[in-house]
């Protein structure tokens, strides 16, 4: 079956990688129907109760409790509450936990179980074990910050998620589960693709086969296709595109460059293409994307 998937919210014409805010549910019913998105989600339930449905698989979740929904991982939630109750809603895109997506394979080890289909980790921990850490005030901070927009509202906001994520490991290492993933696929990552990987990273703006990778890791292209997808989670001409997508962020905001000229020096043949892209991945146009964040810096 196909599910609708919920596009990065856009905000005064900005993609945002975070967003949090509390849902209002008047009674029993469909909170939000199924679909999926590329956010992490964190839920915090402040009153009622509710069923959550997690690729098929129902999941209770009441006052105090939190629900961890993976990125892209299909969901529904129904209230069971004749008066209904309220719930924070906290999403993240994945990179915001390691920061420049793929370059620090330390941190990657740690997020890969809230981006992989085939993730199985517990999806509700209970009330009995977050009401005396700090983690419910810690979601009311980061609903304070979207509201207040403070100077530096934007850090506070990554901070705070950065907690609640190692807090979320901790609890699960201290149960004696191994949330990372295994050794073997560790291995995998850092050891076949990380020349592939630190060479994109050097190079992105020159031409760049996938075949010529799979040479660079000592691997067969057909071998190497499979191992990248499987632990990439996208294939390698993704990887490269998004690698030079980010590149392209970095000058539409810090030089004068023209897009042509932008698109030159991240890689791309042709600025329609790259246009194109930039628009499918951002859901905005690189002469807007620098626009819009122009007069957003200058409004603060």
């Amino acid at each position: 079956m196909n599910y609708p998937e919920q596009k990065r919210e856009i905000i005064n014409g900005i993609p945002y990688d975070y967003l949090c805010h509390i849902q209002e549910v008047t009674g029993p019913g469909n909170v939000y129907p199924a679909h999926y998105h590329s956010y992490i989600e964190i839920l915090y339930c402040i009153s009622g109760t509710y069923d959550v449905l997690l690729n098929g698989k129902h999941h209770k979740f009441t006052e105090g409790d939190m629900t961890l929904i993976n990125s892209k991982e299909v969901h529904q939630i129904n209230s069971q509450s004749p008066t209904g109750g309220q719930y924070i809603v906290l999403r993240f895109e994945p990179e915001i936990i390691y920061n420049s997506m793929f370059h620090n394979y330390l941190e990657l080890k740690y997020v890969l179980p809230f981006v992989l289909e085939s993730s199985n980790h517990q999806k509700i921990i209970e009330k009995k074990d977050i009401q005396s850490t700090f983690i419910p005030e810690l979601f009311y901070e980061i609903l304070k910050e979207f509201e207040t927009e403070g100077y530096g509202y934007e850090l506070a906001v990554k901070n705070h998620i950065g907690r609640i994520f190692l807090w979320i490991l901790r609890y699960f290492h201290e149960k004696g589960v191994d949330f990372t993933i295994s050794e073997d696929t560790y291995d995998d990552l850092i050891k076949r693709l990380q020349p592939s990987l630190d060479y994109v990273l050097e190079h992105y703006d020159e031409e760049i086969k996938a075949t010529d990778m799979a040479d660079l890791c000592n691997m067969s292209y057909s071998y190497f296709s499979r191992v990248f997808n499987r632990q990439m989670n996208m294939n390698f001409n993704e990887y490269l595109n998004h690698v030079r997508i980010m590149e392209a962020e970095k000058l539409l905001v810090s030089t004068t460059m023209n897009i042509t000229e932008i698109s030159v020096a991240v890689g791309f043949n042709t600025t329609s293409y790259f246009i194109k892209l930039f628009k499918s991945c951002k859901n905005i146009s690189p002469k807007h994307f620098r626009k819009e964040f122009v007069i957003s810096r200058d409004s603060k």
